[in-house]
C-alpha cells in the first residue's frame, strides 16, 4: 500500500500555506480555507497511498460501528456520504470511501502520496524537504500529521531475547493468525480491549492474558457532554504547559459496554499487572529477585501484543526545535492549536484536538488563524 505511483504528483513550489497530513484534522482545516475565500491560497500534502487517513490502515474486521466514532466532516455528514446502514461496513473501507467523496464534492487541493522529511525555517517563511529530495517553500505551517506513524511501544528489560512474536496494534490483521496460541495483549486503552476480546472469541485455540500498567476503569454510566468538556480541559492543559499530551481516554475511562460486560462475565477480561521483564519464553514479575516474599512469577508466552498507544508524528519539525524543557510543544490560541515558539506554525490533532469532534473544531480554528495571519502578512 505505500508504494509510489508511476507519475509524481505536481506541487506547487510555493504556497501561502502547507497543510502536512490528509486525515479528519487537515481536510477540515482545507475545508475552511474555502469557505474563507483562500481556496488558491494553499496545498495539502499527504504521505498516504489514498484518501482516508490512517483509518485505511486499520484491521479489516473493525467496523465503522466498532470505531471509536468517526465524527461527521464539516458540509458533509458520513451517513449522508455513504447510506443509514454504513455503521456495519468495515471502517478500512468506509471512511477512505467518505474521504474520497468529500475531496471530491469540495475540490480539495491535495497531493499525494508525498511525504516531507523536514520542515526548516527560511525567511520569511519555511523550506519543506520532501522525501525524494524536492523542495518547496510556505508561509504558514498547519500540521495534520496525526499519531499512525509513530506506533509506541515502552522500553521493558530482556525484549531483545524474546524468541516469539511481538506486535503493535499498527500491524494486526485479524484473530485467525493467533489460533492455538498462547497470547499477551499489553494495553488499557480500547483498542486493546477490544482485541482482547476479538481474538479470545474467534481464534481456535488461542490463550489470551491481559496485563497493562494500570488498571481501567469501566463506566457503567452514559459518558456525558459534561465529562468530555472536563476530559478535553485537562488535556489542553497540559499542552499549554508544554508537556506531553494524554490521550483523552486516559482522563475519562472506558464506558462499560455490553460487549465488555459479557466479556468481564466469560473470565476473557482478568487483568494483571505490568511484568517487569521480558524473557526468551515470555515475561516475569520480580524476576530473580530471590525474596521468599516476591517469588518470581514467570508466564509463557508465544507473542506478545502491544496496544501501548501511539506518539504525535512531528519528526519532520525537529529542525524547528520547538520542544519545550517540559517534553512537549508549548501551545497557545483560543484551542491551543498554535505553536508559542512560533505562531506561524499550527498543530492539529495534537492534545486536544486529537478526538475525531475535536479535529473538525481544530480545523475551523486553524483557517480562522490562517486567514488572519494572511491578511497581517498582506
Amino acid at each position: 500500500m505505500n508504494s509510489q505511483p508511476e507519475t509524481v504528483p505536481t506541487i506547487d513550489d510555493h504556497s501561502d500555506v502547507l497543510i502536512i497530513g490528509g486525515g479528519q484534522a487537515g481536510l477540515s482545516a482545507a475545508y475552511f480555507l474555502h469557505r474563507f475565500g483562500l481556496a488558491e491560497r494553499y496545498q495539502l500534502l499527504d504521505g498516504a497511498p489514498g484518501p482516508g487517513g490512517a483509518w485505511q490502515f486499520r484491521w479489516p474486521t473493525l467496523t465503522l460501528a466498532a470505531a471509536n466514532r468517526v465524527h461527521d466532516l464539516p458540509g458533509l455528514g458520513i451517513v449522508e456520504a455513504l447510506g443509514a446502514d454504513c455503521d456495519s461496513f468495515p471502517a478500512a473501507t468506509a471512511v477512505p470511501d467518505y474521504y474520497r467523496r468529500y475531496e471530491h464534492d469540495f475540490g480539495l487541493r491535495i497531493r499525494r502520496p508525498v511525504r516531507v522529511r523536514s520542515i526548516q525555517a527560511e525567511d520569511p517563511g519555511f523550506r519543506a524537504t520532501l522525501t525524494d529530495g524536492r523542495e518547496i517553500t510556505a508561509r504558514l505551517i498547519v500540521n495534520a500529521t496525526g499519531t499512525w506513524d509513530r506506533p509506541f511501544i515502552p522500553y521493558i528489560p530482556g525484549a531483545a531475547d524474546f524468541g516469539g512474536r511481538q506486535l503493535h496494534t499498527h500491524d494486526y490483521v485479524g484473530p485467525d493468525e493467533f489460533a492455538g496460541k498462547r497470547i499477551l495483549v499489553v494495553g488499557a486503552g480500547i483498542s486493546a480491549i477490544q482485541l482482547l476480546i476479538e481474538i479470545a472469541r474467534n481464534a481456535e485455540g488461542v490463550q489470551t492474558f491481559w496485563c497493562s500498567r494500570t488498571e481501567p476503569e469501566f463506566n457503567p454510566k452514559p459518558f456525558t457532554p459534561e465529562q468530555g468538556r472536563a476530559a478535553v480541559a485537562r488535556v489542553e492543559q497540559r499542552v499549554r504547559a508544554g508537556l506531553p499530551p494524554r490521550s483523552v481516554v486516559s482522563v475519562t475511562g472506558l464506558a462499560l459496554t455490553p460487549t465488555i460486560a459479557a466479556a468481564r462475565a466469560d473470565g476473557i477480561l482478568q487483568w494483571r499487572p505490568m511484568f517487569t521483564r521480558i524473557t526468551e519464553s515470555g515475561v516475569c514479575w520480580d524476576c530473580g529477585t530471590g525474596s521468599p516474599t516476591a517469588p518470581p512469577d514467570h508466564l509463557d508466552v508465544d507473542v506478545i501484543f502491544w496496544n501501548t498507544g501511539f506518539r504525535s508524528a512531528l519528526d519532520h519539525l525537529a529542525p524547528l526545535h520547538l520542544r519545550s524543557a517540559g517534553g512537549g510543544i508549548t501551545m497557545t490560541g483560543r484551542l491551543a492549536t498554535v505553536v508559542a515558539a512560533d505562531p506561524r506554525i499550527q498543530l492539529l490533532g495534537y492534545g486536544p484536538s486529537a478526538s475525531t469532534i475535536g479535529a473538525n473544531r481544530a480545523g475551523r480554528e486553524a483557517a480562522r488563524v490562517v486567514r488572519d495571519q494572511l491578511a497581517e502578512l498582506g
